[in-house]
């Protein structure tokens, strides 16, 4: 080969060179974590990781190809959630989706550098997750379901579905920042409208039925049931009791409605995953978690179970039906 023809040879090959790089790094494998407090067959759960990753998929992501995601399904207890955050890390994975306080809490106990995105945490600046929900600033970014002023609202529901309430045993998680934040909020709210609350922890079964039944048996008597992974994992038993005890009931999204909730106010959870998959794209195409703010929703969905209103011998508002977004009969 003539000296010309090899450089010229050469000026090809490297020319070509940042497409073959490119393409190479397209198709590298990445790794992602996914770390959840729902139990491996339940339904919720199942929801919103296949949100997140049919989101994927539209991104271009495709297991096995390109992406490799590594799941650990919890049972909602602290102590197998910081067993499991630790095994995720260990992974050392290229960025982690958590889902709920449950999960978040002990993955940024585990790691300060591993980019997180997390779904359906409420108030993460609250709970030390982010410096501010514009600039998350750490290791941390994702999407809040609703602020902590939201609970009183459910209370407010709960009146105007059930003027005769006034007792409210409140259900909520002890365990994570929400389930005080959420109690707090609708103290704030309950003098004015003449409701006292009393809480009830949700993360034993045995203990939800003792609570609520000794509850029921004083007379105007109605239920809160605020955003937790560990009352969503029990919806079929508080969705009983309330039933059994004839109790109007609050709850914080529509999954309760479908399975015979009263009222439901909050918002959709499994598009919080479905956009979860948009910025864990982004991080592995090199942005900052620290950059991204985390995401509010624009939009509550109210959902009203006309069935058991009917069942419990309430009559709902017109004004009431008109607002809701989605009425069951």
């Amino acid at each position: 080969m003539r000296r010309r023809e090899f450089i010229s040879l050469l000026g090809g090959a490297a020319a070509s060179w940042p497409f073959v790089a490119e393409a190479q790094q397209r198709e590298r494998m990445r790794r992602i974590g996914v770390l959840t407090p729902f139990a491996a067959n339940d339904t919720e759960g199942h929801g919103r990781l296949t949100a997140f990753a049919q989101g994927l998929q539209q991104l271009g992501w495709t297991v096995g190809q390109n992406l490799r995601i590594d799941y650990r399904w919890g049972d909602g207890k602290p102590e197998t959630m910081r067993k499991y955050a630790v095994e995720l890390v260990a992974l050392a994975p290229d960025v982690i989706l958590s889902d709920s306080s449950a999960a978040t809490a002990p993955l940024l106990q585990a790691t300060h550098t591993i980019p997180i995105v997390f779904g359906v945490v409420a108030d993460p600046v609250g709970a030390g997750y982010v410096e501010s929900l514009a600039r998350p600033g750490g290791n941390a970014t994702g999407f809040t379901p609703f602020e902590y002023s939201v609970a009183g609202k459910w209370l407010e529901l709960l009146k105007e579905i059930a003027p005769r309430v006034t007792r409210a045993a409140v259900l909520r998680d002890s365990s994570i920042a929400a389930g005080p934040g959420f109690f707090g909020a609708i103290q704030s709210t309950a003098s004015s409208l003449g409701i006292a609350v009393r809480p009830v922890d949700v993360r034993d079964a045995a203990e939800i039925e003792r609570s609520v039944t000794a509850f029921a048996q004083g007379s105007n008597a109605g239920l809160v049931v605020t955003g937790s992974p560990a009352a969503a994992a029990k919806r079929d038993v508080i969705i009983a009791l309330a039933a059994r005890h004839r109790l109007p009931a609050v709850y914080n999204n529509r999954l309760y409605g479908e399975l015979g909730g009263l009222i439901c106010y909050g918002t959709d959870f499994l598009d919080q995953f479905r956009r979860a998959a948009g910025y864990v794209d982004r991080i592995l195409k090199g942005e900052k978690p620290a950059d991204l703010p985390v995401q509010a929703p624009t939009k509550y969905e109210l959902v009203i179970n006309l069935k058991t209103a009917k069942t419990l011998g309430l009559e709902v508002p017109p004004t009431l039906l008109a607002r809701a977004d989605e009425v069951i009969e």
